[in-house]
């Protein structure tokens, strides 16, 4: 007898690897830069220029690099110094050849940086890498059987099948002209940039992502004196990219990582420098799912012949439920009394990290810190700018009716609001907002039979049961469980019992004929 069998695909994890890279590294101003006074703030980011698989491993080739913004020792101008630190680790991911697909990710830990004397400064850091290569598994599901005499017990399941698996990148372009009450760029100092409240959806061979970009510049202006600048600007963007076989009733699970940024000034029509070019490029690691119902033959029996189902277990995958959450925050930041009293917040920014989950009851419970940095200048001419850090934990629940321990879930935080107000010149009051979206897929072990193996009947058994039997049901009995006990089908029992469907009731009696001899 032949099956009829539908195929599914879906991800299986093939390898995983987190390693920890750390730097301590002294670095000396360049001879162009004046002495280091007093530091105000620095940022990290890192650069990947080369991610080489082979039996076994992932080469990492790339670069930390530092900014330091900080004011001069002698003439107590505010200045910026780039460190770039070489960077090379080997991970090792079993079972992995040149040409698997790797998802890279990395976290920036512990940054800080600590001034020798004015010309010299120790950078200390941690990157923690994530490293994930899955592999496609195609999943045969028994739906049919060629042979009529052969009854079937199927399960009807809406599972998820993997579609569209790729990666790729978009790049977000924004001019910023310059307001005509400010002075042309002189020298662009210090900038900050973040993507908030990214949404991406899949539409017909594309995928669209709508968001903010929040930009933050510091520059010197042109006029006598070089006077100091500051804007903030929330541009709203959208951009596409191709998506082949891609559509808008999908099940996206797709995850955005910003793989490069830069600020650049660029002249206006008239040659003055007077637009800022901000560039994003995002890393898009996209995974769709088709929805679809199967009927899957999970048992086979005819009391003609032995019918010995062969097969394994497999994992199949359904969707349960996908929830978009937010957290809101506030809280109140007290100022060091040695920093000076408040004159102006010029920029804040923030990056969540979720330290813990688990699953709980109808959801799962979110464990994590904002970590915020917040610029602010002073009353003091000598030392306008100073720069602050504060964290501020939370716990939510993310509502997942039905979820169990067995569960496979994805859970994805980010920064949607955040804003930062004097609540006096010793206070900062802090509002944010935090969008803990989540897509949580149910697993079910489910045996699948790949073909059906034939034999004759014990004929001895057989002539040793009766030809009429009365049977009580037992609660753990099925009509199908029964039927094929005592050598009758369920449409016979059905029949003689006079019963509207195959549910049977514990205690209930049932009249049984068998349906062969001996």
């Amino acid at each position: 007898m032949e099956l009829k069998k539908e195929d599914i695909q879906m991800l299986r994890e093939k390898s995983r690897a987190t390693s920890q890279v750390t730097f301590d590294a002294d670095y000396n101003v360049p001879d162009a830069k004046p002495d280091i006074g007093r530091m105000i703030q620095n940022k990290g980011d890192v650069r990947m220029d080369e991610v080489r698989l082979s039996d076994g491993h992932a080469f990492l080739k790339g670069s930390l690099n530092v900014d330091l913004l900080y004011v001069g020792d002698e003439e107590k101008k505010v200045y910026s110094l780039s460190a770039k630190l070489p960077l090379e680790e080997t991970l090792n991911l079993e079972n992995i050849v040149s040409g698997d697909k790797i998802c890279l990710k990395w976290e920036i830990e512990d940054l800080s940086v600590h001034l020798i004397h004015s010309r010299k400064m120790n950078i200390k850091a941690i990157v923690t890498f994530y490293a994930v290569v899955d592999e496609l598994a195609g999943i045969r599901l028994p739906v049919a059987l060629d042979d009529p005499s052969v009854s079937v017990l199927k399960k009807q399941m809406r599972l998820l099948d993997l579609a569209v698996h790729k990666k790729d990148t978009m790049r977000l372009k924004e001019e910023i002209s310059l307001a005509s009450n400010k002075p042309n760029i002189a020298e662009l100092l210090w900038y900050h940039m973040d993507v908030r409240g990214l949404d991406l959806r899949p539409e017909e061979n594309l995928v669209k992502a709508r968001g903010e970009l929040a930009v933050f510049v510091l520059y010197s202006g042109d006029d006598e004196g070089n006077p100091l600048q500051w804007l903030e600007y929330s541009l709203p963007f959208s951009g596409e990219v191709e998506c082949g076989n891609c559509s808008g009733n999908m099940i996206p699970n797709m995850e955005a990582a910003v793989i490069n940024q830069a600020v650049e000034v660029k002249p206006d029509a008239d040659g003055e420098e007077r637009v800022l070019l901000a560039d994003v490029v995002l890393e898009l690691d996209m995974k769709l799912y088709r929805e679809e119902e199967h009927e899957i033959i999970t048992d086979v029996y005819t009391p003609l012949r032995e019918c010995i189902p062969q097969g394994k277990m497999e994992t199949l995958e359904s969707l349960l439920v996908r929830n978009f959450s937010k957290c809101r925050l506030s809280d109140r930041i007290e100022v060091k009394e040695n920093q000076g009293k408040i004159l102006q917040i010029c920029h804040s920014q923030g990056r969540v990290k979720i330290d813990k989950t688990q699953i709980v009851e109808n959801g799962i419970q979110a464990e994590g810190i904002v970590f915020m940095k917040i610029l602010y200048s002073v009353g003091n001419d000598d030392m306008p700018f100073y720069s602050m850090e504060a964290m501020l934990p939370f716990t939510h629940v993310v509502e997942a009716r039905g979820i169990t321990p067995d569960c496979l879930y994805y859970l994805k935080a980010g920064i949607e609001q955040l804003s930062t107000t004097m609540a006096d010149s010793n206070e900062i009051e802090v509002k944010a907002a935090v969008s803990l979206n989540v897509l949580v897929i149910r697993q079910e072990k489910t045996m699948i039979i790949d073909r059906v193996e034939e034999k004759p009947l014990d004929v001895e058994k057989i002539r040793s049961m009766p030809g009429i039997t009365v049977y009580m049901v037992k609660p753990e009995d099925t009509m199908w469980n029964i039927a094929k006990r005592f050598y009758t089908t369920t449409e016979e029992i059905r029949m003689l019992n006079e019963l509207e469907d195959e549910n049977v009731n514990p205690g209930q009696p049932l009249l049984l004929v068998k349906k062969v001899e001996g």
